[in-house]
């Protein structure tokens, strides 16, 4: 379970005191699952920002804000909910201030106390951030997911993969996972009968129906997920390393499929993909050891084409001729 930090602990003390004036320490402490004494120091830390926190001694004393301070309530839409929490998970979100994610962090800067908020303010608008490269999945269609994941309900969606084909299809939805900054849709397909990954970002149009499904029994969608990502792909990848299993797994990643030993100096890395060029060129090309490939004649083309690309590259040029 991920630490929880003292600045958030210090902002739950401040809803804690707007909700309930005159709140004990051991209260505090209590809401928080920290000490007593803990929840004193993080009420030293809103006192340190200038919120001020007045205490009350006694048996009917407590922490309480101090006069004129208002915190207005926040009205947020489920697309600026839903943005702030992507972008809290995958960090990619742009926050200008006609997205909403930007317009989130604007109400929440506008409902801290002036002191708090003016250095968040500060550093929103006066910090710049490079274009994120990760395509951002629809917030729309996320929720829809979403929503299906928790209700256990199908859904009918239309998808077009990294090589371009489109398709629509019924799935259960069993779980939505952020992997290395990508959205995935973890489901069972119904076209394919079996397990798919869907990457949300490529899912076009989606649609709740009425009809219910029961998720596997014992679901843990992340390792679920990293088996089946080099499955269900338009194009058979099947290569061969002339190498032992151990040296060549340490340069294998899930999406690349899987890899099981053939002997004791050789292994096997069969899956799938939408796009042979960038297995040839991303993947197998990184991985220093022999291979071969045995399956995929997309696969093969795609290597064959590499080779002979970077054959060229080095190719010497005949005295008196120049390159194109």
């Amino acid at each position: 379970m991920a630490a929880v930090s003292p600045a958030s602990r210090a902002l739950r003390v401040l809803t804690l005191l707007q909700d309930h004036p005159g709140i004990t320490a051991d209260r505090l402490a209590e809401q928080l699952g920290v000490t007593p004494r803990a929840a004193r120091r993080y009420v030293a830390i809103l006192r340190d920002a200038d919120v001020p926190v007045e205490s009350v001694r006694g048996p009917y004393g407590g922490y309480r804000l101090g006069r004129g301070v208002r915190l207005p309530p926040l009205v947020f839409t489920a697309t600026e909910a839903l943005g702030l929490v992507m972008a809290v998970l995958d960090g990619n979100h742009p926050v200008d201030d006609d997205g909403p994610v930007g317009a989130a962090i604007g109400k929440l800067i506008r409902a801290l106390p002036e002191p708090v908020g003016r250095p968040a303010a500060t550093v929103r608008h006066h910090t710049a951030t490079a274009p994120a490269r990760i395509p951002r999945p629809d917030p729309a269609r996320t929720i829809t997911l979403a929503t299906a994941v928790a209700h256990h309900r199908r859904v009918r969606l239309a998808y077009r993969s990294q090589a371009g084909k489109e398709w629509r299809e019924d799935v259960d939805p069993w779980a939505v996972v952020v992997r290395h900054g990508l959205w995935y849709l973890l489901c069972h397909s119904h076209r394919a009968d079996a397990v798919r990954t869907y990457r949300v970002d490529r899912i076009s149009a989606v649609e709740e129906s009425e009809q219910t499904f029961t998720p596997p029994a014992g679901l843990d969608p992340v390792p679920l997920l990293e088996t089946h990502l080099g499955s269900g792909r338009e194009f058979e990848t099947r290569v061969l390393f002339t190498a032992p299993h151990a040296e060549v797994a340490r340069h294998v990643t899930p999406p690349m499929g899987r890899l099981e030993p053939v002997d004791d100096g050789h292994c096997l890395l069969t899956g799938s993909t939408s796009n042979p060029a960038m297995v040839a060129g991303e993947w197998l090309s990184a991985i220093p050891h022999p291979f071969r490939v045995e399956g995929g004649p997309e696969l093969r083309a795609a290597v064959d084409a590499l080779a002979e690309r970077l054959a060229d590259a080095v190719a010497e040029t005949p005295p008196g001729r120049t390159l194109d």
